[in-house]
């Protein structure tokens, strides 16, 4: 059998257990059999698997299976019902290190956002104040949208190149647990849906999209289908896991795909001039929020110190929940969206492959810019390969 085959069917027989382990999957329908089989007998296949992959020639092939292959077995033990530590499945599903944020830091950001937020009021009437002039109604979101994903294909298309016949469509959903979320469909296609849940806001529409669409998830799923399924065979990336190191780099990509593409002050002054228009919204409203948001930047590692308090140090949902809210700071209807996705099963651990994934892609754009970022949408890369090139590169 060959080693991809192996691997989906594996991935399949996981996700029998465990719906959601698949986020998308591509390839040949005879392969995608979903057998409940024994929890035991998947981690001896995890095991086998691994113990095949070590035979696969190709470098880079051998490598990313290699970790993905780790993951899987983390995957069935936890199915078998071993109890890890929330640190070892962190590491065991993702590759990394989960991370504790300095209280001493939070502090310090929330001073900086008090002082930075306009008007008389505590800091959380002010903040949600602020965000009330940005929003963006629900019936214009997707024609706010619009230019935005006009003027970032047209970047990327010059800056990477698209695959031939890649699109997507877009759509607004409710009740869901995250903002925005894109769907890999095969055949260079995705679903891209918005969650309305809580106001969408102007200033975070830019980075939504190009973290969601360009030069995003959309864009390396399916530049990879292009260059590794069908140019190489690779067919082990015509399946993406939700539950593995591959979707640190994938959300490392996205929540550098905007500043990959445009400067942050072009950012900016996109948002306070023609976006602003077509919004319909104060420019003056959209730069206070902008110079708000560079404060918040140091409150970034708050949803994981949430998450290592509730999965690590047993803390209760209520505790979190007046963590969250303390040092997001945030309403409760936003504290209890982010306490929703990391109770959820599978991005319990999810959450650290934003901040730490975040970090490695950035320090490779520092290292190698636009040249590096085009490496990370084409070829396969592991975590532990952006952390080796940063180490050695200090």
């Amino acid at each position: 059998m060959d080693i991809a085959e192996r691997y989906i069917r594996l991935a399949h027989a996981i996700d029998a257990h465990s719906d959601g382990f698949i986020d998308g999957y591509a390839g040949p329908a005879e392969w995608a059999v979903r057998e409940a089989r024994e929890p035991h007998a998947l981690q001896d296949a995890a095991a086998a698997l691994l113990d095949e992959v070590a035979g696969v020639a190709d470098e880079a092939r051998r490598a990313w299976l290699t970790v993905q292959g780790r993951a899987m077995h983390t995957m069935t033990r936890l199915l078998a019902g071993e109890a890890l530590p929330y640190a070892d499945e962190v590491r065991g599903l993702y590759d990394i290190e989960p991370r504790r944020a300095d209280e001493g830091e939070l502090r310090a950001a929330l001073a900086e956002l008090d002082a930075a937020l306009p008007g008389s009021g505590t800091l959380l009437e002010r903040d949600e104040a602020l965000r009330a002039r940005v929003a963006v109604p629900r019936d214009d979101i997707l024609r706010v949208a619009d230019p935005i994903l006009n003027e970032l294909r047209t970047r990327v298309q010059a800056q990477f190149g698209l695959p031939a016949g890649e699109n997507f469509q877009i759509g607004l959903v409710q009740d869901k647990p995250w903002s925005g979320y894109n769907w890999p469909l095969g055949n260079l296609q995705s679903r891209i849906d918005i969650n309305t849940d809580l106001p969408v806001l102007l200033p975070a529409l830019p980075d939504l999209m190009a973290h969601e669409g360009y030069p995003g998830h959309h864009t390396e799923h399916a530049t990879k289908e292009q260059r590794l399924v069908r140019e190489r065979g690779w067919h082990e990336h015509a399946i993406q896991l939700i539950n593995a190191p591959e979707c640190v780099v994938s959300e490392g990509i996205a929540v550098n795909a905007l500043r990959a593409v445009m400067p942050r002050e072009e950012v900016e002054a996109w948002l306070t001039g023609d976006l602003a228009a077509v919004a319909g919204l104060d420019p003056d409203d959209v730069r206070a929020f902008l110079a708000a948001s560079r404060a918040r930047e140091g409150l970034r590692g708050v949803s994981g110190e949430a998450a290592m308090r509730l999965h690590a140090d047993g803390q209760s949902e209520a505790e979190v929940l007046a963590f969250l809210q303390a040092h997001v700071p945030a309403s409760e209807a936003r504290a209890r969206q982010s306490l929703r996705f990391i109770s959820q099963p599978n991005f319990r651990a999810y959450i650290f492959t934003y901040s730490v994934g975040g970090d490695l892609v950035r320090g490779a754009l520092k290292r190698g810019g636009a040249e590096e970022y085009a490496r990370l949408l084409r070829e396969p890369v592991t975590p532990g390969q952006l952390r080796a090139a940063g180490t050695a590169e200090g």
